[in-house]
């Protein structure tokens, strides 16, 4: 089909679309402002395109949220084949959770398309594979892929609303929360933030680990 062009009047410029620009600008742009202020307007802008030209490519904003769902599991890892289970969806998590801290308007969107697009349906289902692989009953693989998914979510939208980023920021944040609190009044937070949060190497992210190694041992195939 003849590719469709469109541009703003007097800019002397024709963009070349495609639906593929289309959602990854619309990334871009909930990337920097969120998803609440997507609307074609702001997506046609940095195209340098009217909004109407979108309707080419996209059926409209839905349309668009769908496809921004599925670039975002694209880029998320697939679940390792020669690997055990465990190995599988550690890997799997970790690749998750980096994407998802990139693109922190998804967490929301993830699992609420009612129409996911090939990714999206790819990355699920090499999921379901690899548990079953792993000698997971299908009962047993929808809980594992509930709780392990609920964790990861989760863990991403708490380290997402933390006050700082990085050791230097959580130095700063945490010793000026200290100084304030009254130690003899607080005693078991003051002794977690000076034994083990202000320690020298610490990192929040160390906690994404443990957790889920927790889980993960918790999970028996057998069961």
């Amino acid at each position: 089909m003849k590719e469709r062009w469109m541009s703003k009047k007097g800019e002397g410029r024709r963009v070349p679309l495609s639906r593929e620009r289309v959602i990854r600008t619309a990334v871009a742009v909930a990337d920097r402002k969120g998803s609440a202020a997507l609307t074609m307007r702001a997506v046609a802008e940095p195209l340098g395109v009217e909004a109407m030209s979108l309707y080419h490519h996209v059926k409209g904003r839905e349309d668009i949220l769908d496809g921004m769902v599925d670039e975002v599991f694209a880029e998320i890892d697939l679940p390792p084949r020669d690997t055990d289970w465990k190995s599988a969806m550690l890997h799997r998590a970790r690749s998750a959770r980096a994407v998802l801290k990139r693109h922190p308007w998804a967490i929301g969107l993830m699992d609420s398309r009612s129409r996911p697009g090939p990714a999206t349906l790819r990355h699920h289902d090499a999921v379901i594979g690899a548990l079953r692989a792993g000698g997971f009953s299908v009962p047993m693989t929808a809980h594992a892929v509930s709780l392990i998914d609920s964790y990861l979510y989760g863990f991403v939208l708490q380290e997402l609303s933390l006050p700082f980023k990085g050791e230097a920021e959580l130095d700063e944040v945490a010793g000026a929360i200290v100084s304030e609190m009254p130690a003899e009044t607080y005693p078991h937070l003051a002794e977690l933030a000076t034994e083990h949060v202000l320690k020298p190497g610490y990192d929040y992210a160390d906690e994404f680990t443990y957790g889920l190694t927790l889980i993960l041992d918790a999970l028996d195939p057998d069961h």
